[in-house]
């Protein structure tokens, strides 16, 4: 068989074209890539380990069982559902001795892209006072379970404050912080990042929506691999200081269990005239 050298040519032309343009490719997006800092660049290496927003928003939505419970033992226990486009969220609390306790049964809160809502043994709360603790806490667990991918958010600043060894474990000390409207202040993150694994060990925290900017609080994560993502299920928190000292307080301990990902739940599911 006689073989066409002018076509093998072509061919092998063609063929190194192709990788030459998948190199092409592949540099210029990583030189899209504009990072503000070393800090940045930090942040962005954990996301990817951990899984970005886009692979945690494949899966949808979530429902899972969230469980708070402070030091003299006041335990709340809800069931807690979200869908990641438009950041819906809905908590149903079988036990709530921290939140809304001086209503006695079963509370729901929801936000269903519009409006904040409370139930209260199914019927509908429209007192103000506590409509705003829903509007704290339905932001505010949904921003904890999506905490590590939105940390790439547009609109934060990053800053590189050092490195530190703890418990024998090398860490970069990456600070985070939010673009102020106005002169209102802003939560302040300082990740600790293990040089090895890439996750946030431990990091402390500020809640500007009660003022507690001075003092902030330590909170450490255990992570739970599920469905290819990590996903730090267990963690504890108590008050600290800028330089995580560790204190003889107790700790307020947090899980999340029974973890299911695309579930098939609708927007339906988050409007307050829908039985959930």
């Amino acid at each position: 068989m006689k073989v066409n050298i002018l076509n093998i040519i072509i061919i092998l032309s063609c063929l190194l074209a192709s990788c030459n343009n998948e190199n092409q490719t592949e540099s210029k997006d990583k030189s899209n890539l504009q990072f503000q800092n070393k800090g940045h660049e930090l942040v962005y290496a954990m996301v990817q380990k951990v899984g970005d927003y886009s692979n945690l928003s494949s899966k949808r939505d979530v429902v899972y069982t969230y469980t708070y419970q402070t030091p003299d033992n006041q335990t709340d226990i809800s069931t807690e559902k979200y869908l990641f486009d438009g950041e819906l969220s809905y908590g149903k609390y079988e036990q709530h001795e921290r939140t809304l306790s001086q209503l006695e049964g079963i509370i729901e809160q929801g936000y269903d892209g519009n409006e904040y809502w409370l139930k209260h043994n199914g019927e509908i709360i429209a007192d103000n006072e506590l409509l705003k603790r829903v509007a704290f806490n339905r932001p505010t667990n949904f921003y904890w379970f999506t905490m590590m991918q939105k940390l790439l958010d547009p609109g934060l600043n990053y800053e590189l404050l050092g490195e530190e060894t703890i418990e024998g474990n090398n860490y970069d000390i990456v600070k985070v912080t939010f673009k102020s409207e106005g002169d209102k202040p802003t939560d302040i993150y300082q990740l600790y990042i293990n040089k090895k694994t890439l996750l946030v060990d431990q990091f402390l925290f500020t809640v500007a929506d009660f003022g507690k900017l001075e003092i902030p609080n330590l909170m450490k994560l255990e992570y739970e691999e599920i469905e290819g993502l990590l996903i730090p299920t267990k963690r504890q928190y108590k008050q600290s200081t800028w330089n995580a000292d560790i204190t003889d307080k107790p700790w307020i301990n947090v899980t999340w269990s029974d973890i299911k990902f695309n579930t098939g739940i609708t927007k339906e599911d988050f409007k307050k005239e829908n039985k959930n």
